[in-house]
């Protein structure tokens, strides 16, 4: 997602050219100084809308929302860049459908990717994963057994709260996940209406910049 700050006199760019080549790197470096202490009012705003439109359990989620200054090319004004580096977060911005052979875990609580995958690949070495169809839905299951203790153990949890159990038999079968085809998303992270209001603030942070350069 691109967002524009305009704004008249010495940023603008057919202006800029008309000043000495020592006073556009003055304005140059002024901007991308401005732009580093009024992108952090920009990046907090992004991290506010994170914690408002996600159940963050991890900090390192919402701190993976970041700023970037690029101001390498002297010909060029600054640019700020906002985003952050988990790479399925851009689909939420814009909704969209993911499709392909994918599972689900049947948790109540959110399993990291990679830990879900060590649990599948546990599984499988073990020979103790199959799938099953129920009701119309295709279902990884595993039988409980010592050996996968360790793998199992969550979803041991979770299969006693759907059931109201309070103990699982030794063999008997644990759905893990539900295989599906495709995921519909929809948008629910608002980046650019979470950040334009910290625009101003931005420009002013640049502002202060151009009035001591």
């Amino acid at each position: 997602m691109k967002l524009t700050l305009t704004t008249e006199g010495l940023l603008d760019p057919r202006k800029l050219s008309a000043w000495s080549a020592e006073r556009r790197r003055a304005i140059h470096a002024a901007v991308a100084k401005g732009m580093t202490s009024g992108g952090r009012e920009v990046r907090e705003a992004a991290r506010a809308q994170m914690r408002s439109a996600f159940q963050v359990r991890r900090a390192s989620f919402v701190a993976s929302m970041s700023v970037k200054v690029f101001d390498q090319k002297p010909e060029r004004l600054p640019a700020l860049w906002v985003g952050s580096r988990i790479p399925w977060l851009g689909i939420h911005t814009v909704g969209g459908t993911v499709a392909g052979r994918m599972l689900i875990p049947l948790l109540p609580n959110r399993i990291g990717p990679k830990r879900f995958q060590a649990v599948i690949d546990g599984l499988m070495r073990s020979g103790n994963a199959f799938f099953v169809e129920k009701n119309g839905r295709v279902l990884l299951m595993a039988e409980n057994l010592q050996e996968n203790a360790a793998q199992l153990a969550r979803f041991k949890r979770a299969e006693r709260q759907r059931s109201g159990v309070k103990r699982l038999q030794r063999g008997q079968e644990i759905p893990i996940a539900v295989l599906v085809r495709r995921v519909d998303l929809k948008r629910r992270f608002d980046l650019g209406a979470a950040v334009q209001p910290a625009l101003s603030g931005l420009a002013r942070a640049i502002q202060r910049e151009l009035d001591q350069a």
